[in-house]
């Protein structure tokens, strides 16, 4: 009942449509990578998922905030089915995707925000390398970039509630893997594929 209230007053306030380009809704495992501008980020891609795939997709989301307080917290993990994680993990390299790995190992999808903080600029800035490994980890899984217009404007950092700007959800076609290719390569292909899906040309 809580998702359907929430999807709602999402689609209410900030609209949140989704658009497919390249690709299509499907069950098939995924990980969605995003580009990372306000808070309302999760609850946005979350939204413009069809209701099939919320229950097996799971959005990381950042414990510092959506672990806080216990409303908060029920939302992230009970409603929006999402992963906490640290970002203050301290340990060996890659301890911080331990959790996401585990998700994957399950067959279940993920909602990365690759470049790990927000951002005020139109396109994303630089990827963390969690994607690369992910992918090259998990290579059955299906990486689809998605640009998240506008939640920046519609939820200013320091702000309390969202206002009423319009926001759209674009999934891309799905970013192909290439033999051999570096890291670098790599997560600055996948951010150009997230950038494109910015363009005023997009359908």
């Amino acid at each position: 009942m809580i998702d359907l209230l929430l999807i709602g007053l999402t689609r209410f306030i900030v609209g949140g449509q989704a658009q497919w380009i390249g690709a299509v809704p499907d069950t098939r495992q995924r990980i969605y990578f995003a580009n990372h501008a306000s808070h309302l980020d999760t609850l946005l891609i979350w939204s413009a998922l069809p209701r099939p795939l919320r229950g097996t997709t799971h959005p990381i989301a950042a414990a510092d905030y959506w672990g806080r307080g216990k409303l908060r917290r029920h939302i992230a993990l009970k409603v929006l089915n999402a992963v906490l994680v640290d970002r203050a993990t301290q340990g060996p390299p890659g301890a911080a995707l331990a959790p996401l790995r585990g998700v994957l190992a399950e067959g279940e999808s993920l909602v990365l925000f690759p470049e790990g903080t927000r951002g005020n600029e139109r396109l994303p800035g630089p990827f963390k390398s969690g994607l690369y490994w992910l992918s090259q980890e998990f290579p059955e899984v299906e990486l689809i970039p998605t640009y998240l217009d506008n939640p920046s404007r519609a939820f200013p950092k320091g702000t309390f509630l969202p206002v009423p700007i319009s926001c759209t959800v674009r999934f891309g076609a799905p970013l192909l893997r290439r033999a051999g290719e570096e890291k670098d390569a790599f997560l600055e292909r996948a951010r150009a594929a997230v950038g494109a899906l910015a363009s005023d040309t997009v359908p």
